[in-house]
């Protein structure tokens, strides 16, 4: 199911999915604005941007309604997005400017994520270890 359905004139959209991982501890709904926001911050999502229907979100995740709707209120709270009475909801705004796919830093995290899998670590290992790294070079609120 693709997360995302261009208006016309926005583009070709690449194909994003809401993936539910039902043992992360985290809430469903957070779970959607998690990955909305990541995709706003990749340019995957552009202002314009129609979010898919909660009935096709429930049907790709198998999730209650509600707890989609709920998302999307949450993504609307903090106006990243706008529901349109009898048309759906659409992004109204995107995050990051350089964080996106075309990133010239991309390639070198890419390069050490493979190296560190090779090396024996596992996802979550590797996870770790980078919000280490993060924590440890960008402290805790820095916005910049």
């Amino acid at each position: 199911m693709a997360l995302v359905d261009r208006t016309e004139g926005a583009g070709t959209a690449g194909a994003v999915e809401f993936r539910i991982d039902r043992r992360s501890g985290v809430a469903t709904y957070l779970q959607i604005v998690h990955q909305a926001k990541q995709a706003l911050r990749l340019g995957l999502l552009a202002p314009g941007d129609k979010l898919p229907t909660a009935r096709e979100v429930v049907e790709a995740t198998a999730i209650n309604p509600n707890t989609v709707l709920k998302a999307y209120r949450e993504l609307e709270r903090e106006g990243l997005v706008e529901g349109r009475r009898g048309l759906g909801t659409f992004v109204t705004k995107g995050l990051g400017a350089s964080a996106g796919a075309g990133s010239p830093h991309r390639p070198a995290l890419v390069a050490w994520i493979a190296g560190a899998h090779r090396a024996g670590l596992d996802r979550d290992d590797i996870t770790a270890l980078f919000e280490d790294a993060l924590n440890e070079t960008i402290p805790q609120g820095d916005t910049r």
